[in-house]
This record gives structure tokens, C-alpha cells and sequence, in this order.
């Protein structure tokens, strides 16, 4: 009689045992079932957006798989269709790996001025659409925004993975771009270089949902980007920039006709150096932090004077700082240079703290430096 006891204790503990041990392995399998699923959300959904040109579209497109390839959960793409137009459709329902999203609006474009261009109201109808499906219907956490005429860098992609812990984290921050203006071949020279500016740079760029959730409900009925760049949107947020482009913009023909193509945007660097993002230490890039690296670098540059600031500044080795008195000053200036002259809402494009600096066909910088950036930067009396 003992020894059934003892058999049928045995028997228990080791059917306990056993699903003790089932238990383990189930919870071990998802666990392992949950780590996967947690590393296969998406970093950041990619959006092309594209309307009526595709011969640019599969350029661009080819350029973006070229890269994208080896982080294909990460960064899933869709291009967004503006519009009927059926060879763009078939370009984009060609390739397996991307998503396709068609906008069709049939409304009517009232321009509130005569003469303006259609076109404009059309695409910032499309932008608000296209980010509207991502962010609020799809959910996306973040989305990088490009169009179809534009080749992307070696590096794009991990560029845009090393910078969105600024961009969650340091609400200072309310985009980043792989753009830089001034990014003509002339004026560039580091490509681990990195900045902050007050202007957005666009073509080519990331925001997260939150920002959008915020800018969707009062977005323009045209000129989206330049509505960016009110001081009232921005509301004293900044963008992340490199020196050197992540993204080259092919598009000659389209709905700004080509303005600035030949000056600006066909002598852009694209960059092709190695950089390696992951190892790449961006905390000078927090508020603080860059305030005084970059007030360091305005320091220390060498103050030029007089009407021929082109002529000292090439013949000067180290850095040089030239101020401006106002956006008149500042365009004749930018002239002598050939740098971008524009200014939207009293920024000039590419500045910080009214700072606007590149490189001058060699490592040295130019600092144009406006009536009140010395004492922004608390380097007045320098």
C-alpha cells in the first residue's frame, strides 16, 4: 500500500514537473514571438510623393530600394499618388516592395490671389493627405518625407536612425532634414558635420507624429513649406541639418519651373563618404549644448571688415566671421559669395541665431554673423 502512495506521489510531481517545464517553454517561445514582432515595427514609414513625372519616380525610386534593402522592415516605403495620371500608377504597383496610396480630389482650387500657381494648392493638399494616412491612419511614429526627383546618400537611412532620439526627445527640435541650401560643392567639407537651424531646409526630411498631430488641423491651402517657416508654426523649434546633403534633387522640370536649378540645386554635393552614425556621439546637437559649441566656433573666427570681405576671406586660412546689418546688407553680401540671398520671415535660409555658415573651397568657414547674434550667442563683447 506504501508503495502505491509513493508511485502515485511520483507520478504527480512529475507531471507537475513536466508542466512546469511547458510552461516555461511557452512563455519562452512568446517571449522570443514578442521580441520579433517588437523589432519588426517600422523605424519610420518613407513616403515618395509623386504626381505626373515617371521617369523621375523610378529614378528616384531605384535609388531609394538601392539603399533601403538591407533595412527593409525598418523603413517601409509607399509612394504617394497625386492625381490619375496611369503610368505613374504602373511605375509604383511595379515594385512589390512598396506600398502604393492614390489621392484623389476632385475639389476645385480657389487661389486667394490671381495669378498664382495652381499647383501649389494641389500639393499642399496632397502632403496633408498623404501624412494624415500614415500618422493618423496607418500609425506610423515617424515619417520621412521625399519627392519624386530626388537620389538619397550611402548613409541616409542611418543618418535619419542616429537623429531621431533628438528628434523625440528634445522638443526644441521639430524636424530633421538631410538638406543643407548652401550645400553646393564649394561649400562643404565635413561630412559628419551636423547643425541646428532655424529655417526649414525640407527636401528630404522626418517629423514624428506628434508633430503632426499638431500642424494637420491648421495646415495651408498652399506654400506648405514656406508656412513652416513662419515663426508662428515653429514657434522657436529648430531642424537638424547636415553640411553635407543626404539627398540630391534631379528635378529640373516641375512645379517651380526650374528656379534655382542651375545655381543651387545641380552643384549639390551628394555625400558618398562612410560615416559611421552608429558610433557617432550628437550630444552637442541638444539645445544647450550647441548653443555653446556653436557660439565656440564663432569666437574663435578671425572678424574681417571693409567692402572687399570676399578677397580677405580667400586668403585667409582659419575661419572668418563678417557681420551684416540687415537683410539688404546680408543679400549683397551672400551675393559676392553666391550663397542662398533668400529670407523667409526675417530668417535667412540655413541660419542660427541669425548665423549663416559654410565653407569656403577649403575646410575654413564664413560666418555671416546678423546685428543681434553676437548677443544671442553671449559672445557680444568678443
Amino acid at each position: 500500500m506504501a508503495r502505491k502512495i509513493c508511485n502515485v506521489g511520483f507520478l504527480i510531481f512529475a507531471a507537475a514537473a513536466i508542466f512546469i517545464l511547458i510552461q516555461i517553454r511557452l512563455f519562452s517561445t512568446q517571449s522570443r514571438y514578442a521580441d520579433r514582432l517588437a523589432t519588426k515595427e517600422p523605424f519610420a514609414a518613407v513616403v515618395i510623393m509623386a504626381c505626373n513625372r515617371p521617369d523621375y519616380l523610378e529614378r528616384t525610386i531605384e535609388s531609394v530600394l538601392k539603399y533601403q534593402r538591407s533595412v527593409p522592415s525598418k523603413f517601409p516605403i509607399f509612394v504617394s499618388q497625386d492625381g490619375t495620371n496611369p503610368d505613374v500608377k504602373s511605375k509604383a504597383l511595379s515594385y512589390n516592395q512598396i506600398g502604393h496610396m492614390q489621392h484623389l480630389d476632385l475639389q476645385p482650387v480657389n487661389p486667394e490671389r490671381p495669378g498664382e500657381i495652381i499647383a501649389y494648392y494641389k500639393i499642399a493638399r496632397h502632403y496633408k493627405w498623404a501624412l494624415d494616412e500614415l500618422f493618423l491612419k496607418k500609425n506610423f511614429s515617424r515619417v520621412i518625407v521625399l519627392e519624386d526627383d530626388m537620389e538619397i546618400a550611402p548613409d541616409f537611412f542611418d543618418y535619419f536612425e542616429a537623429t531621431a532620439a533628438l528628434l523625440d526627445n528634445d522638443k526644441s527640435v521639430m524636424a530633421v532634414s538631410s538638406w543643407n541650401d548652401n550645400g553646393q560643392r564649394q561649400f562643404v567639407h565635413d561630412a559628419e558635420a551636423l547643425y541646428r537651424s532655424d529655417f526649414f531646409p525640407g527636401l528630404g526630411w522626418m517629423l514624428t507624429k506628434s508633430t503632426w498631430v499638431e500642424l494637420s488641423p491648421k495646415w495651408p491651402k498652399a506654400y506648405w513649406d514656406d508656412w513652416l517657416r513662419l515663426k508662428e508654426v515653429h514657434k522657436n523649434r529648430q531642424f537638424i541639418r547636415p553640411e553635407i546633403c543626404r539627398t540630391y534633387n534631379f528635378g529640373e522640370h516641375g512645379s517651380s519651373m526650374g528656379q534655382f536649378f542651375k545655381q543651387y540645386l545641380e552643384p549639390i554635393k551628394l555625400n558618398d563618404a562612410h560615416v559611421n552614425w552608429k558610433e557617432m556621439d550628437l550630444g552637442y546637437l541638444t539645445e544647450g549644448n550647441f548653443l555653446k559649441h556653436f557660439a565656440k566656433m564663432v569666437a574663435d573666427a578671425k572678424p574681417l571688415y571693409g567692402a572687399d570681405v570676399v578677397g580677405q576671406a580667400y586668403n585667409i586660412d582659419g575661419d572668418v566671421r563678417i557681420r551684416y546689418s540687415d537683410q539688404s546688407d546680408f543679400e549683397r553680401i551672400a551675393r559676392q559669395f553666391r550663397i542662398f540671398e533668400e529670407w523667409k520671415d526675417g530668417i535667412p535660409r540655413t541660419a542660427y541665431k541669425g548665423v549663416v555658415v559654410f565653407r569656403y573651397h577649403s575646410s575654413r568657414r564664413i560666418f555671416l554673423i546678423g546685428p543681434a547674434s553676437l548677443r544671442q550667442l553671449g559672445i557680444e563683447n568678443n
